[in-house]
């Protein structure tokens, strides 16, 4: 037996000002894009704004369902309109913000497990890593240069 160990670093930011320009513009995008979402059932609600390599800004919002699982989340509402409308398009950035009617969200909150697999897809077919951008509705904003930060063992076409 042997024991594996793993590290995961991240870039922590204290306000959206204090991140780059063309970042504070993608987080404040993600920001009114949240205030969208369909949430009825869960209150929590989630922006996501994308940059692709041709300039282009995808954005999305969670969409709930009376029947739970036929809901989708902001970041595979964006990633999933990005790769219909511009199939070709790298996804260089992503932000991402979630609030929740009942509570402040003061810390980052990252992708689920379904959003991460998904970005996990696009990361791997464009063969670049995706900045992925994260924070709840106020408080530190956190940075991983790659989904492979945030899921170690992704689970890829590579293994199929």
């Amino acid at each position: 037996m042997k024991e594996i160990s793993i590290t995961t670093n991240f870039t922590a930011y204290t306000a959206v000002n204090e991140l780059p320009n063309d970042i504070q513009s993608l987080m404040e995008q993600a920001i009114a894009v949240r205030k969208n979402a369909y949430a009825p059932y869960s209150k929590f609600r989630v922006g996501t704004a994308i940059l692709l390599d041709n300039g282009k800004i995808v954005l999305g919002s969670n969409q709930e369902n009376a029947a739970y699982p036929s809901g989708l989340c902001a970041e595979r509402v964006a990633i999933f309109h990005a790769g219909a409308i511009y199939p070709e398009a790298k996804i260089l950035k992503m932000a991402i913000t979630a609030a929740s009617d009942t509570n402040k969200t003061s810390s980052p909150i990252p992708p689920c497990g379904a959003c991460r697999q998904s970005i996990a897809e696009y990361e791997t077919k464009q063969d670049t890593p995706i900045e992925i951008y994260f924070m709840g509705e106020i408080g530190d904003i956190y940075k991983s240069e790659s989904l492979k930060n945030l899921l170690p063992f992704m689970f890829d076409k590579n293994f199929l």
